[in-house]
């Protein structure tokens, strides 16, 4: 067993986030393990590029209210304490609504070569952003 200490939170990229998102490593992965986890945290109107994952990733909603939104135009609203898991290789965005912060644990498995196999893609406009919160 080893206990891990607390990371330091980090402000996200702005080439793969839009508005303020801020990230807290829980886990990397160590072989034979491939788990990455990360508590991750968005402000009103903040949200992921689209993107993708290799092996697919789990969010667990920890506060607030937040959107899961892949390319087939499919809208989750999510809220605290429900998980949502996306498959291999389906593009989807998350983030916080318009007016609502959202924290999640998002939880993937990094594939056999290494690195944690997110493919981050174009920034989601703020005309698809509006768009998942009429469908929502």
């Amino acid at each position: 067993m080893q206990h891990i200490p607390v990371n330091d939170t980090v402000k996200t990229p702005a080439e793969r986030f839009t508005g303020d998102v801020y990230l807290t490593m829980i886990k990397t992965p160590e072989p034979p393990s491939r788990l990455v986890a990360s508590l991750v945290r968005f402000t009103p109107g903040a949200r992921t590029n689209w993107h993708s994952h290799a092996v697919g990733q789990t969010l667990h909603v920890t506060d607030g209210v937040g959107l899961v939104v892949n390319r087939d135009g499919q809208v989750i609203r999510m809220r605290a304490g429900e998980t949502v898991w996306t498959p291999p290789g389906e593009e989807h965005w998350h983030g916080g609504t318009d007016t609502t912060c959202m924290s999640h644990i998002a939880m993937l498995e990094g594939p056999e070569e290494g690195g944690d196999g997110t493919t981050w893609l174009e920034p989601v406009t703020d005309q698809q952003y509006h768009d998942a919160h009429q469908r929502s």
